[in-house]
């Protein structure tokens, strides 16, 4: 029996899974500021209720990104962490293929819009079909503006990307769907079976904007040409 535990703290909810063949049981805490501290304390409940150890585990998922730059960085490292001290592969997974997949199943959408909230005005977004009842996605992930957003058709919307820029997307949608490590396991179990798995070493985060931060030796230099 597949057994994949799965982590997801790419927004403001962080929540684990943990699929074994068929089923899937999960945990969900709010509170981005603390995400570190209770993704474990998620995990261990997770394996106790299911009477397994982290080694009984086949690989380990990750939300990967897009999404908040702190969250996807802690979910890789606490996957990172625990694929190597169970000697598992983790599977990274794309954020917005499990919006996508969520709203496939709870709304039986053909096409899915997935929209997150990329704060500074701008949105991660992309498009979905599905095969199988498995995300593939039409226009690939990709950050912009919200008035930027050009799906093909009408699909069915998703994500707080609709809720933040409501006059982006005046049709609506389930602004309520986001990321969540469920989806993240049931993907990752897809992927496992098509052998994309990476070592604990290999796994990273998915990252849209190319420069996040400044470096404080930059911010001084900026400010010393006058533009900070």
């Amino acid at each position: 029996m597949l057994t994949i535990l799965a982590i997801e703290t790419s927004s403001e909810i962080a929540s684990c899974a943990l699929l074994r063949g068929d089923s899937v049981i999960s945990r969900v805490s709010n509170g981005v500021r603390t995400h570190s501290q209770a993704v474990l304390p998620m995990v261990q409940e997770l394996l106790a209720e299911a009477g397994i150890t982290l080694q009984d585990c086949d690989a380990v998922a990750f939300g990967a990104g897009p999404g908040s730059f702190t969250g996807v960085r802690t979910a890789c490292g606490i996957a990172q962490g625990l694929a190597f001290g169970g000697k598992i592969p983790a599977v990274p997974v794309v954020t917005l293929d499990a919006m996508a997949l969520a709203c496939r199943q709870r709304h039986g959408a053909e096409q899915v819009l997935a929209v997150l909230d990329a704060r500074m005005g701008e949105v991660y977004w992309a498009q979905y079909c599905f095969q199988h009842d498995a995300p593939v996605a039409m226009l690939a992930p990709a950050l912009s503006a919200p008035g930027e957003v050009q799906p093909l058709g009408t699909p069915v919307a998703c994500g707080n990307g609709l809720s933040a820029y409501p006059e982006a997307f005046p049709a609506g949608g389930h602004a309520d769907i986001m990321p969540h490590a469920e989806q993240i396991a049931q993907l990752a179990a897809i992927a496992f079976a098509a052998g994309r798995t990476v070592t604990a070493a290999e796994a990273q985060p998915l990252y849209l904007r190319n420069k996040v931060a400044y470096t404080q030796a930059e911010r001084r230099e900026m400010a010393a040409k006058g533009d900070a």
